[in-house]
């Protein structure tokens, strides 16, 4: 049966949050055009001491900015472009292809009753959120 990039992302779904997964992603992007903008502005207006001090209040910001909120990481994989759910499709598919199912249903049965189907697909999702996102990844305890 043909396995959809929507049944492997609620299967990664169900998965996060058995184990009670949140990530946090840094968006450093933002926190550097932050601080540039915040630089140059300091500069056109107080000179080279502005400069100074636009960097480091830019720098602050930009740091608070991308320090992340920790969300729950269905939401992520929920809210990530089609580009990159098939990233992540691409990465699971070799482990999940070989079983019989039928429906969705069927094959989150058969992951959620095998520990080891489990611990390699959530090694999968670990390793896609931490390399591809830059995510610092939480447990519920």
């Amino acid at each position: 049966m043909p396995i959809h990039v929507d049944d492997v992302m609620q299967l990664f779904c169900r998965l996060s949050q058995e184990r009670g997964m949140k990530a946090a992603v840094k968006h450093s992007g933002r926190g550097a055009l932050l601080a540039g903008a915040s630089a140059f502005l300091g500069g056109l207006m107080g000179g080279p001491p502005g400069i100074a001090v636009g960097g480091a209040v830019g720098g602050l910001v930009g740091a608070w900015m991308t320090s992340g909120h920790f969300r729950p990481v269905p939401q992520i994989l929920m809210e990530l472009p089609p580009a990159e759910q098939q990233k992540l499709y691409d990465a699971a598919i070799d482990i999940v292809r070989n079983l019989d199912w039928t429906d969705i249903v069927q094959l989150t049965a058969l992951v959620m009753g095998n520990a080891g189907l489990q611990q390699k697909l959530t090694a999968v999702l670990i390793n896609y959120l931490s390399n591809e996102l830059s995510a610092q990844i939480q447990y519920a305890e």
